[in-house]
C-alpha cells in the first residue's frame, strides 16, 4: 500500500460557538482521510461548541494546553467564533509562533480576523470573507478575489464553496516541507 500523503502530519483546528460548521469539518476529515491528525482545540477540553448551523463539535483539548512544537499548523476556521477567539492572548502566541517557524498557518472566510490580530498578515497575499476584505487591507495584507491564495506557509480561502481548492492549497503546503 502507498503512504499516505499527510501520514505523520499534526495539526491544531480553532472551535469555538458559533464556528462556520463546513470550514471547520469539512477541513478536518479532508485532513485525516489524508493522513493527518487533527487536533480540535477550544477554550476548555472536552466542551462541545455549536457551529454557526448547529452542527456540535467537541474540543479534543484546551488552546492554553496547546503548543506550535507539537504541530505542523494551524486552521483558523470562520463563522463568528474568530472575533472572540482572537481576544484570547493564547491564540496569538500560537498563530505567531507558528509564523516564525514558517508552518502553515490556514485561514477561511472570517477566520483571517485571527491572523490579522496576531500581526501575521503585514505583506502577505491573502483572500477571505468580502467582509473583512478591509480588515486585511488594513493590517498590511495584499487582498486577491480567489478560491484560495497560497504564499508561501500561508493559505486562505474565502467561503464554503471554496473549501475544495483552501484543502489542496494545505495538502499542498504540508507535503512541500
Amino acid at each position: 500500500m502507498s503512504r499516505i500523503p499527510l501520514d505523520g502530519k499534526r495539526l491544531l483546528c480553532f472551535v469555538g460557538d458559533i464556528y462556520e460548521d463546513l470550514e471547520l469539518w469539512y477541513p478536518k476529515l479532508r485532513l485525516e482521510e489524508a493522513g493527518a491528525h487533527v487536533t480540535v482545540a477550544g477554550e476548555e477540553e472536552g466542551r462541545t461548541y455549536s457551529g454557526k448551523h448547529g452542527y456540535p463539535c467537541q474540543s479534543d483539548a484546551a488552546i492554553d494546553d496547546m503548543e506550535v512544537d507539537d504541530f505542523h499548523g494551524v486552521i483558523c476556521p470562520g463563522g463568528f467564533m474568530p472575533d472572540k477567539l482572537r481576544r484570547h492572548p493564547k491564540v496569538l502566541d500560537l498563530v505567531r509562533g507558528f509564523h516564525s517557524q514558517q508552518k502553515l498557518i490556514a485561514a477561511i472566510c472570517h477566520g483571517g480576523w485571527i491572523p490579522i490580530s496576531a500581526k501575521v498578515y503585514s505583506g502577505v497575499r491573502v483572500t477571505g470573507s468580502a467582509g473583512i476584505k478591509d480588515d486585511l487591507v488594513n493590517a498590511g495584507a495584499v487582498w486577491e478575489d480567489k478560491a484560495v491564495v497560497v504564499d508561501r506557509h500561508f493559505v486562505s480561502s474565502r467561503k464554503p464553496d471554496d473549501l475544495p481548492h483552501f484543502c489542496r492549497g494545505m495538502i499542498g503546503v504540508l507535503t512541500e516541507v
